[in-house]
């Protein structure tokens, strides 16, 4: 044989030992034969085969590979493989979240193998060898979060590609032309991936909706909620059927529940809502001790199981806030009108009904279907002002509907008397070791082109306090009431675990850089220096930003049929029963509390359970993109305020810049490293600083500093800063 046949001979048999290690290493948990990897191989002659057969027989002998059936070969080695959920980072590196392990797996950006954020994946765990940390490499998509992608259409003869404008989507979408539809360059359009080949550097997919222009109003906002996979409008056969449903009130049906129309009820909203789906109704007894209802409207009445109200229901699980408009979760002839407990109509509603004495003890409760009449609607304000002002007048300069009017001595009583009780619950809950979150809500004046003119923060007064008590106190006693039952019912419950210490840890580093501390001593005391720490920042500089931190250290609450009490409120027993309009899991509470009462048996707990992850992915969702849509009208506040100088607090540091949120409006932007000029900037992590090498001057995190706007985007919802230096 010549030397360049043997050559290209060992070449091959070098290939085909290289091929069995990849088939067998790639899935480790299976086992192959000879035809099923040359198969994989795409070997198909007679040469390769054989030498296919006998470099598996050598490895096998060689124990490098094992025979674990006659045949059948499988990896020697155990492979670590495990299946999670990978979150990309705008650099393109990932992290895989998988249950049980305590650290995220590090993907690199060249192993993320087509993977996109949100997406389940294989991973194979990696020995790394430049660090303890765990690193792997993806193996396989095993289901994606979405398909669909918002982005910029660019238009070419006979292709089109879409650019994402997710951070996060590190490649563009390939549209052959017959799938472009009516789009036009540069229009802001949602693409649906069909596939993602093999060899093919981008995925292929077709435009499903025109958005519009980017940086048009309804276009951005639009794109917010596609982002997310929310919707903007109900399907039109879902308002018809809403349109054709009976809404009139009955006699035959206020017959089957308690008829409670003649007991004085209010309800205390936002000024601006259209919803009220929580009244409360006041009765002082002979036995000088308060019947009090609370009142929610009754939703499962008209949304009934397996219906497509329901389905559509159930799909969007709550309704979406955003700055300039509400995506309600019900169409608007049930959210505004047959479910929203307007002043002087008749409603039906669910109610928890409780006698309590003037230490708030609760002496009786009695839930169940109810009818009511509201007599009055107060906004928050207006409660507010009785509060404040202990009078039955409510003045022409605060009344939010420009008129004076007054309300009745009753009504007046009532609101102050319920306004004293919730004091006095709320007192007891924070000494049980609830925590007081009341971080300042971002709000905006908008004109009548959604244009922000102002901004203004929502501050929780004293009528926001008593609505929440006893909405909390609702929500706790029906969860107390079945929770309590034996055997074991299955029911929702709204649960938050105690925060992971290490965050707690972390949390207490930044603030000593303000002068507080946490006490680790015990739960209790956690809760206490958690509490005092919110309360000694209130007004200082650093408020919004020890807030956020603070919300940032503690464990998310979300929907289960496994209770394990609420952490932050100090509950044993928690649930939501109080806004069906425009939340999911309240609909299931009061159709599971309805099925007890009638003496119904406990259903299975995993279909109620996959509800409830399905309403908590949903309702992180809709937070998501309220986020997203205040930081576009904080961009958009801001492009009319570029040469203004302002004074910020730096909210973060990065190995990138720093981020600096301005005292006045609370919009964040940020300062790339690379635009401070005095100096050569490293990132300290240890000190949450930028350091500047030369001259050691310091940007730490809490540093008040001066800025101005250097750039602000819409369409990618970025606000860039120019550093100025440091407040004086």
């Amino acid at each position: 044989m010549s030397k360049k046949k043997k050559r290209k001979n060992n070449h091959r048999k070098n290939e085909i030992t290289k091929g069995i290690f990849e088939v067998l290493e790639k899935e480790p948990n299976k086992s192959f034969n000879y035809k099923q990897i040359a198969s994989k191989l795409n070997i198909n002659d007679t040469e390769g085969r054989n030498i296919l057969i006998k470099r598996l027989g050598q490895l096998q002998a060689k124990d490098r590979i094992k025979e674990i059936n006659r045949g059948k070969f499988t990896s020697l080695q155990e492979k670590a493989l495990y299946e999670g959920i990978i979150e990309l980072t705008a650099r393109g590196n990932a992290y895989v979240i998988v249950e049980g392990l305590d650290d995220d797996i590090f993907i690199a950006s060249n192993k993320v193998n087509k993977a996109f954020n949100g997406d389940k994946v294989e991973v194979l765990l990696k020995p790394s060898r430049k660090s303890n940390k765990l690193e792997g490499q993806v193996i396989s998509v095993l289901e994606r979060k979405k398909n669909n992608f918002v982005g910029i259409i660019e238009l070419k003869k006979s292709f089109a590609f879409v650019r994402p404008t997710d951070q996060k989507m590190y490649t563009d979408i390939f549209v052959p032309i017959d799938l472009v539809g009516n789009a036009k360059n540069g229009e802001k359009v949602i693409v649906e991936i069909l596939s993602w080949e093999k060899d093919a550097d981008s995925p292929t997919g077709k435009v499903k909706e025109i958005l519009g222009l980017p940086g048009l109003h309804n276009t951005e906002i639009h794109a917010i909620l596609a982002e997310y996979g929310l919707p903007y409008s109900f399907p039109k056969e879902v308002e018809h059927v809403a349109n054709t449903l009976d809404t009139s009130i009955k006699e035959t049906e206020i017959s089957k529940r308690r008829d409670m129309r003649d007991t004085l009820t209010f309800t205390i909203d936002p000024k601006d809502a259209k919803d009220f789906d929580d009244a409360l109704s006041f009765k002082k007894l002979p036995n000088g001790n308060y019947e009090i209802g609370i009142h929610i409207a009754d939703v499962s009445f008209y949304v009934t199981p397996d219906t497509l109200l329901d389905k559509e229901a159930y799909e969007r699980a709550t309704s979406v806030y955003l700055v300039d408009r509400v995506v309600p979760m019900l169409p608007e002839i049930l959210s505004n009108n047959a479910c929203s407990l307007r002043p002087n109509e008749d409603k039906y509603t669910f109610s928890a009904v409780f006698e309590i004495n003037e230490q708030t003890q609760v002496i009786n409760e009695w839930f169940g279907r109810t009818a009511i009449h509201s007599n009055e609607r107060f906004a928050y304000e207006e409660a507010q002002y009785i509060i404040e002002n202990n009078t039955t007048s409510i003045d022409t300069s605060v009344s939010i509907r420009g008129e004076s009017y007054s309300v009745s001595n009753e009504i007046k009583e009532a609101v102050l008397t319920l306004n004293r009780l919730s004091k006095i619950m709320r007192e007891r809950r924070m000494s049980a070791g609830a925590i007081s979150f009341d971080k300042l809500e971002v709000k905006f004046n908008l004109n009548e082109d959604n244009v922000p003119v102002s901004v203004y923060f929502k501050e929780a007064k004293d009528a926001n306090k008593l609505i929440e008590e006893f909405m909390l106190l609702a929500n706790r006693k029906v969860a107390a009431f079945i929770g309590k039952q034996r055997p074991k019912k299955t029911f929702v419950y709204r649960i938050h675990d105690e925060p992971n210490e290490d965050k707690l840890m972390a949390l207490n580093g930044i603030i000593s850089k303000f002068g507080h501390k946490l006490n680790f001593q015990n739960k209790k005391t956690i809760s206490e220096s958690l509490n005092k720490l919110l309360e000694d920042v209130k007004g200082h500089k650093e408020q919004n930003l020890v807030d956020t931190l603070a919300i940032r250290s503690m464990s998310k609450a979300i929907y289960t049929t496994d209770n394990i009490g609420h952490y932050g409120l100090a509950f044993d027993y928690y649930s939501h029963f109080t806004s069906p309009i425009r939340r999911y899991p309240d609909v299931i509470v009061h159709r599971l509390l309805q099925h007890y009462l009638d003496g119904g048996k406990s259903p299975e707990a995993d279909p109620v359970e996959e509800q409830c992850k399905h309403s908590s992915d949903m309702e992180y969702l809709a937070s998501s993109a309220e986020r997203d849509s205040i930081k576009y009208m904080q961009i958009k506040f801001m492009q009319d305020h570029q040469d203004k100088e302002f004074v910020g607090v730096i909210s973060g540091v990065t190995e990138w810049g720093i981020y600096v949120e301005i005292i006045e409006n609370k919009c964040e932007g940020m300062v790339r490293i690379r635009d401070i000029k005095d100096d050569y900037y490293t990132f300290d992590e240890r000190q949450y600083a930028l350091v500047g090498e030369r001259r050691k001057k310091v940007y730490q995190l809490g540093d008040e500093v001066r800025v101005m706007v250097k750039n602000t985007d819409l369409v990618k919802r970025h606000l860039d800063f120019s550093l100025l230096g440091k407040a004086t």
